[in-house]
């Protein structure tokens, strides 16, 4: 069994014209296109695999540990359905024994499969098991067993293991996301390997910004521990954060990400922000101040990007871990993020006052919120040199979803002020289909485009290339 990036075209799974458009004419321009960059490599400068992965380049457990357990994508629908996670193994924060089974967890996986028609899950997946494990039949209850046995015993070969899938899938680089206290161990290991494939850690400073997020403040004095500065004071909680970003650039970072409630930033004076700081450090700030704190904060990162050059990522509007049981009993990232009304025009005011006007710093928004794209959003990248716009992120990282943002930003914000396509993936067979996604999606606009006389085809194709590769990496400046 050899693993492939693509599904083959006689894929009884993967219709090989799948999400191009129905009229003919167009159809044909969008084949053209997509045939042009379907095997362009991947960069992937915002994922969540687990750097160990590449580090040890062990075989992957089993069916059910690669593409259910960790992946709230998959999970999440599950559980909406009924499904106890703790049957379909997700582990628990307290160690209450849960399913431990392979096998169980990708029977009820396979009999509730139903459950993703129609969604950018189904799509993936398909892609996965057709491309790596030439699976030639939707999966089911009936054929669950069949369809495990040979997805583990592909396992077993080294041809799938996490390097030799790297290279299978043309990555040319895939960005990691770390917590700001995290020591980049399997980083080290990675490049101590002498493996040649670019994995870059990302600089998600979260846990050390957000006075909400659980154990801040024993995690601010951990964070003066691990750089040696006085966290207990205003001036030495930034030089610990600029200290870190410089040791997570010596792991390949070029970026950094942040994971805020709503899109608030601040531009206090100094006496202002360390009066401030002492009061969320005490726990006696109110939550309009923990708000505060936030925002500012975001400002303090753009300039600090101004020194060191990462990437500032803002995802606001996710009402993080809305389920409540399911966090006290599972923790974060469990499939509660929930997409909430942002502000972006107002609420981003007071950075872009401050470094909007920077072309040498690049911040790029994504959102939940689809109803920002046209108001908000698009006018904004249009204008300010430093912003640009994100794909649709999470839910909204989907082919309607993609769609609309296409629809309703485009025609302000402009291809170049955006950043191509970038995956969100946990789950590591996922990357190549995810990217096939959106490049086929891209194809499919940029055909119509083309058919109603507001493109040439040679510019699409250019476009094409930009939105699968180009933009991304430059963006990322990787």
């Amino acid at each position: 069994m050899t693993p492939s990036r693509l599904p083959s075209p006689s894929s009884r799974i993967c219709a090989p014209d799948r999400l191009f458009p129905l009229d003919p004419t167009a159809r044909a321009i969008a084949r053209r296109l997509y045939d042009s960059v379907a095997n362009l490599p991947i960069v992937s400068p915002h994922g969540h695999t687990d750097p160990r992965w590449y580090a040890e380049n062990a075989p992957f457990p089993d069916p059910a540990r690669l593409f259910v357990v960790p992946d709230h994508y998959v999970f999440r629908m599950l559980h909406a359905q009924g499904v106890r996670m703790e049957d379909l193994g997700v582990p628990t924060k307290d160690g209450t024994p849960v399913e431990t089974d392979p096998k169980a967890i990708w029977r009820r996986f396979a009999a509730h499969y139903h459950l993703f028609r129609g969604t950018p899950t189904r799509l993936w997946l398909d892609h996965a098991f057709a491309a790596l494990f030439g699976l030639d039949e939707r999966l089911s209850a009936a054929n669950a067993d069949a369809a495990y046995e040979r997805i583990a015993a592909a396992l077993a070969l080294p041809a799938y293991r996490p390097r030799a899938l790297f290279e299978t899938f043309g990555i040319e680089v895939i960005a990691t996301t770390e917590g700001a206290l995290d020591d980049l161990e399997w980083h080290a290991m990675l490049a101590a390997s002498g493996w040649k494939g670019r994995v870059v850690t990302t600089y998600r400073p979260d846990a050390v910004v957000d006075p909400d997020f659980e154990g801040f403040r024993a995690n601010v004095a951990r964070l003066g521990e691990i750089t040696g500065e006085d966290t207990a004071t205003w001036a030495g909680y930034l030089a610990a954060h600029r200290r870190r970003r410089a040791f997570f650039k010596t792991h390949g970072a070029t970026a950094s990400d942040h994971g805020h409630p709503s899109a608030t930033t601040a531009n206090l004076s100094p006496a202002e922000a360390e009066a401030l700081f002492g009061k969320v450090l005490a726990g006696a700030a109110s939550a309009g101040e923990r708000d505060l704190f936030r925002g500012q904060m975001l400002t303090e990162m753009a300039r600090m990007s101004l020194d060191d050059g990462l990437v500032l990522q803002i995802h606001p509007g996710s009402r993080r871990n809305h389920n409540a049981g399911i966090f006290a009993r599972f923790g974060r990232d469990m499939g509660a993020d929930i997409p909430g009304p942002t502000d972006y025009v107002g609420a981003l005011k007071p950075l872009l006052d401050a470094v909007g006007n920077e072309p040498s710093l690049t911040i790029i928004l994504f959102t939940l919120d689809e109803t920002a794209y046209s108001r908000e959003l698009a006018p904004l990248a249009g204008h300010y040199p430093a912003l640009r716009l994100g794909p649709p992120w999470w839910f909204f990282d989907s082919v309607e979803g993609m769609k609309r943002f296409k629809q309703q930003a485009i025609e302000t914000a402009g291809f170049s002020n955006t950043v191509g396509f970038n995956d969100d993936t946990r789950a590591f067979p996922s990357i190549p289909a995810r990217h096939d996604v959106a490049r086929r999606v891209d194809c499919a606009h940029l055909a119509e485009l083309v058919c109603d006389g507001r493109l040439d085809e040679d510019e699409a194709q250019e476009l094409a290339v930009d939105l699968a590769y180009r933009l991304a990496k430059e963006a990322y400046r990787l």
